[in-house]
């Protein structure tokens, strides 16, 4: 029996009746749903227009007075407009374990976690990491114990990536190995539930059930909070999947569980999807189209996690600055925000809503002390508000990610990027004339579709020209579903990738740390993350940039209480003179500990 839960009903709102009806009708034939009949005739009621057969006739209900009663107190009811101003600010957590209310073939108590011990591990960008944290804020709700002892597990859950065929190897080798920890569980414990969350349970669906008998429940990205009644489900012994993807789902009421209690940053969704279509990548059809969680919500995340002590948030959305938050009425006649300077886009201009830059001011403004950064930009959508608020704010890091993908027009036009290497290239000149001394990271993929020789030396003189001092970089793998798929061939031997994929790698680390070099004799601002990986010697923070700086644990001056000499602890700001570089880490001596705000007389 499928059961598919309404989010919200906003995105029935703006929709011509005709619409609602359709939408109505596709849901219906997919399970029963007692709500979208409600909503339905209530979207009739208020259109006039809407010919018979989606309402009944005024005879019709003269005749009957049941409908007669009822449609006269929908009249007085809620309207659409109620729904939308409410989601709007997201409601206040309950502190006591919470559970919605059960499908007619579950009960309360099925839906409960039991105490039952759930193992996450979590594998692929950033965007996973903020799944892992909802998925398991939703778990948490419904009585479920978070552990990371993976022999204590009752409930084990992979959240996965599926950009590249090597991630998704990388899945099905872990499965292989869970395979046995499962069939050697002790009959005296209840049985092991496996599951897989995310894009690759997106993309595959039930081809991993299929495939490997022993995973019990699969979660698309758009489904977790679903989590509960598919693992209530599995417990019949019946494997369990919803990998429905949503126009609306943003998880904005949703407050995300660190994973790590320790950390300094945390990661904060403010959109998920992707409308951009380049013909080489997977996530509009593993994550769904593009949507925006509402300002508000993302503000009052914000302010929690200040409240908490970090010191550090990331804005994570596979477009990010693209965010358009369209809850507020008053606002979606506003006009759109002009693109990048010979950038386009491959779908229609997006009008009205509250944009990146509305966004990333509010949420300077809500601590001083607190580090912003975001990722992933699309090139495209840098106007000079953005950048200016960038240089403004000495909270907004002044690090900037550009993926290229490659330094050749004709590839670029085949990867349908919406831009050539001279616009990107000038994109490029602007920020850094935008903002001085600006960091620069960028993603480029070696061996696309068609790439001839000619084409791979002009992603290597690109390499050379901008100097970046972060990169990451790849071997292109096609992924089924792409444009590149259905529409060109992967014509580029194995072997010729991995080459030059090699040499890519030599050339960025090349001007890396030639780039790098430059902070030699400078005084950076360093967050520190904790001890170094390397040494227990030493310890590890990030500067402004980005860069990973490494630093000896001595006692040092602590310039916000004079006199007082301290240790750095993680959290802490502290100063330090940069000593060497190479093309991944700086190394200096440190300084004091200090304040955002009072390093600005020193960096």
């Amino acid at each position: 029996m499928s059961v598919i839960r309404l989010q919200t009903v906003g995105s029935f709102s703006a929709m011509h009746p005709f619409q609602c009806v359709l939408r109505a009708r596709r849901c219906l034939r997919r399970g029963p749903l007692a709500s979208v009949s409600w909503l339905l005739l209530r979207t009739c009621r208020a259109h006039s227009s809407v010919p018979s057969f989606a309402c009944p006739s005024p005879q019709r209900q003269q005749e009957d007075g049941v409908w007669k009663d009822f449609s006269s107190r929908l009249a007085t009811g809620p309207t659409f407009q109620d729904f939308l101003r409410s989601a709007s600010v997201p409601p206040e957590q309950p502190s006591s374990s919470e559970v919605e209310d059960p499908p007619p073939y579950l009960t309360v108590d099925e839906l409960l976690g039991r105490q039952r011990r759930v193992y996450l591990e979590t594998y692929g960008c950033q965007m996973n990491v903020n799944d892992t944290e909802i998925a398991w804020s939703i778990l948490q709700k419904s009585g479920y114990l978070r552990t990371s002892n993976l022999q204590e597990a009752d409930v084990i859950l992979l959240v996965t990536c599926s950009i590249r065929e090597k991630a998704e190897q990388t899945i099905w080798n872990r499965l292989h190995q869970l395979k046995s920890l499962k069939s050697k569980r002790l009959r005296s414990r209840v049985p092991l539930r496996i599951g897989i969350l995310g894009c690759m349970a997106e993309r595959l669906k039930e081809e991993i059930l299929n495939r490997e008998k022993m995973v019990d429940i699969l979660a698309g990205p758009d489904a977790y909070r679903d989590l509960p009644r598919l693992l209530a489900v599995a417990e019949s012994g019946q494997q369990a999947a919803n990998v429905l993807l949503s126009l609306d789902e943003t998880y904005a009421d949703v407050m995300p569980v660190q994973t790590s209690p320790s950390a300094t940053s945390a990661f904060v969704s403010i959109m998920r999807g992707c409308d951009n279509m380049c013909s080489y990548c997977i996530v509009p059809f593993t994550r769904g189209r593009e949507r925006s969680r509402p300002v508000a919500s993302i503000l009052e995340e914000v302010r929690k996690l200040s409240e908490q002590g970090l010191k550090e948030v990331t804005l994570l959305g596979q477009n990010v600055n693209s965010f358009r938050d369209n809850s507020e009425v008053q606002f979606n006649n506003a006009v759109s925000t002009n693109l990048s300077r010979g950038f386009s886009t491959n779908y229609k201009a997006k009008q009205g809503g509250l944009r990146f830059a509305h966004l990333l001011d509010q949420v300077s403004r809500i601590d001083p002390e607190m580090r912003i950064r975001f990722t992933s930009p699309h090139p495209k959508d840098f106007p000079d508000e953005v950048l200016q608020l960038i240089r403004e704010r000495d909270n907004i890091c002044k690090q900037i990610h550009l993926p290229a993908q490659s330094g050749s027009s004709r590839v670029l036009e085949a990867m349908r990027r919406g831009y050539s290497r001279e616009a990107y290239v000038e994109l490029i000149h602007h920020i850094r004339e935008s903002i001085p001394g600006v960091s620069l990271s960028s993603d480029f993929i070696a061996g696309f579709c068609g790439e001839t020789e000619e084409d791979h030396l002009q992603t290597v003189s690109l390499l050379r020209e901008v100097q970046y001092n972060i990169g990451f970089l790849f071997a292109y793998s096609m992924r089924q579903k792409t444009r590149a798929y259905h529409r060109l061939k992967d014509d580029i031997p194995e072997e010729v990738k991995l080459r030059r994929l090699e040499e890519l790698i030599t050339v960025f680390r090349e001007e890396a740390t030639k780039a790098n070099k430059s902070f030699v004799g400078c005084t950076q601002l360093v967050l520190v993350e904790g001890p170094s990986k390397r040494s227990a010697a030493d310890l590890c923070g990030r500067n402004d940039g980005n860069l990973k700086v490494i630093f000896a644990d001595v006692e040092m001056e602590d310039a916000t209480d004079s006199g007082l000499r301290v240790r750095a602890q993680p959290g802490d700001y502290v100063l330090v003179k940069i000593t060497s570089a190479s093309s991944q880490t700086l190394k200096g001596h440190v300084l004091c500990k200090t304040t955002l705000k009072d390093s600005t007389a020193y960096c």
